[in-house]
């Protein structure tokens, strides 16, 4: 009988077993394509009655897997419908993980459409014989017209980073004013108030290069007399995005259509680093050395979590990397690395060591890397005389052992 018993556990363990292997392929594919559908632009916002409108749909691929062949297929219903039914799916082909494509589409809206928010569906998929992901979105069409006579006006824009570089995430915040004082005002012989009311805002870039990864804010409600509201947006840099400013437009619908207003908004680019030069001569004698460098920072705004890391073979360097942290544009640190080398009895390098160092750090959320490389380090045994005395001086064989780490910092002003 116990035979039974043991016979009938072991079976069922072997059974639960076999069950996990099976249940696990189903998780492993949470990490494959994953696709986020955005309407980046629609253009003219509001949607016109009787016009035609132009979609822009930005897709980016959030998963762990790259999407073989991606289509994107739009689905419009009344009061919307295509120019042609031929141009209801467009390809993108290939998307790898992290990468964003956009396709337009071009919507004409009936004429017998009421003034409002309607719902347009679009469809994706990774692949040829991959199921279709749909997702809908609202679409504004018309502007309401109030009697207010408030105005809202671009106060302050702010950047972060401040300067963006090539490959860089990071947001445009806008504060938006209601720059009317009083409560009231006449006009002729009638009294409006002076709310303002934001029906949309939406950013839309000029030139290649900058992504907006949002969609437009609708609906912000209304600002009374000095109110004011911020507005973020999410924007991405592409990494072949050339140097410069950039030149970004924000649309704001307001209380009607004498009262919307469009703004440039500037974006810096800049490429420039983090600079690592030796400051003294880069030479070891008899194994063991203090090296010294100056590192600057050459972009226009501060980089955070600054660290130099040095690399040479056959060499130890203490610290095995130096922190420095905040730097201001163009401050000025200058640091030191004791090396050792390793194997402290081999002869001197003729050819001496190749040697390069890594600068790491944040602009933003952004980490960054360079490194400067191809530094000659030279390297000899000191004097075979001097070693003699020391040796029959003591009368004794002194094995020589790395002193205890010394490093400073200073700013260079």
């Amino acid at each position: 009988m116990q035979i039974i018993k043991r016979n009938n556990i072991t079976i069922l363990f072997s059974l639960l077993f076999v069950s996990l292997i099976f249940v696990t392929p189903a998780s492993a594919s949470v990490g494959g394509a994953n696709l986020k559908v955005t309407i980046v632009e629609t253009n003219p916002y509001p949607a016109k009655i009787g016009e035609y409108l132009t979609l822009t749909v930005q897709v980016e691929n959030i998963g762990g897997d790259k999407a073989d062949n991606v289509d994107i297929q739009i689905a419009p219903q009344y009061p919307f419908s295509l120019d042609s039914e031929a141009n209801a799916v467009k390809n993108i082909g290939v998307l790898t993980p992290g990468r964003t494509a956009t396709k337009e589409f071009h919507l004409f809206v009936d004429k017998s459409a009421q003034k409002g928010v309607r719902s347009i569906d679009i469809r994706t998929k990774t692949g040829k014989d991959s199921p279709w992901s749909e997702k809908s979105f609202d679409i504004r069409i018309g502007t309401e017209t109030f009697n207010s006579k408030g105005t809202v006006e671009l106060k302050e824009v702010t950047f972060e980073p401040e300067v963006f570089m090539p490959g860089d995430r990071g947001t445009i915040t806008v504060t938006l004013k209601n720059t009317a004082s009083n409560p009231t005002v006449t006009i002729g012989e009638s009294d409006f108030d002076t709310n303002a009311r934001i029906q949309a805002a939406v950013l839309r870039p000029l030139s290649d290069g900058i992504v907006v990864l949002d969609a437009p804010y609708e609906d912000m409600g209304l600002l009374g007399p000095g109110d004011s509201i911020k507005l973020t947006f999410n924007v991405k840099v592409t990494e072949d995005a050339p140097e410069g400013t950039h030149n970004l437009e924000l649309a704001i619908e307001g209380n009607s259509f004498d009262y919307n207003s469009r703004k440039n908004i500037p974006l810096k680019v800049d490429s420039s680093n983090i600079m690592v030069i030796p400051s003294k001569e880069l030479r070891m004698v008899d194994g063991k050395s203090t090296i010294e460098f100056d590192v600057a920072n050459t972009h226009p705004n501060d980089f955070n979590s600054v660290s130099i890391k040095p690399e040479a073979e056959g060499i130890t360097f203490y610290p095995a990397e130096y922190f420095i942290g905040p730097m201001d544009p163009d401050e000025l640190f200058t640091i030191e690395f004791n090396a050792v080398e390793e194997n402290s009895w081999s002869v001197s390098r003729e050819e001496g060591i190749n040697m390069s160092l890594t600068a790491n750090y944040n602009n933003g959320i952004n980490r960054h890397a360079n490194t400067i490389g191809n530094l000659n380090f030279a390297s000899s045994s000191g004097s075979n005389e001097s070693n003699s005395k020391t040796l029959l001086t003591g009368g004794f064989i002194v094995i020589a052992v790395p002193a205890a780490f010394l490093f400073y910092r200073r700013r260079k002003q």
